[in-house]
């Protein structure tokens, strides 16, 4: 969080709020209550900018991880992590696979 933070401030964007299923599986977005608002709080233009550190962060399932982006991206939210930068279909398909062969 803190390097996410640290990256905020560098770029001038506001920190809205934090999202953090801490002990809790990245295997599935269904039983993490963060994730869950994450996304409500998206839907009700809370924010415009999802920042994690890595796509991991968000989850490893591949399904998962296309959901959130379509959810998000209908929503005019934009993900961003440390490692890949702005993420787009490309990275979805890519690290979705590695993160999901990783898990």
């Amino acid at each position: 969080m803190r390097l996410c933070r640290e990256h905020a401030a560098r770029e001038k964007w506001t920190v809205v709020r934090t999202y953090a299923d801490a002990a809790v599986s990245g295997a599935s977005i269904i039983r993490r209550p963060d994730i869950q608002r994450l996304l409500a709080d998206a839907q009700s233009g809370q924010f415009e900018i999802v920042l994690a550190e890595a796509l991991d962060r968000l989850s490893r399932d591949q399904e998962d991880v296309a959901g959130l982006f379509k959810r998000l991206h209908f929503a005019g939210v934009k993900i961003v992590t440390l490692s890949e930068g702005t993420v787009d279909e490309l990275h979805l398909g890519l690290k979705g696979t590695m993160n999901a062969l990783f898990l």
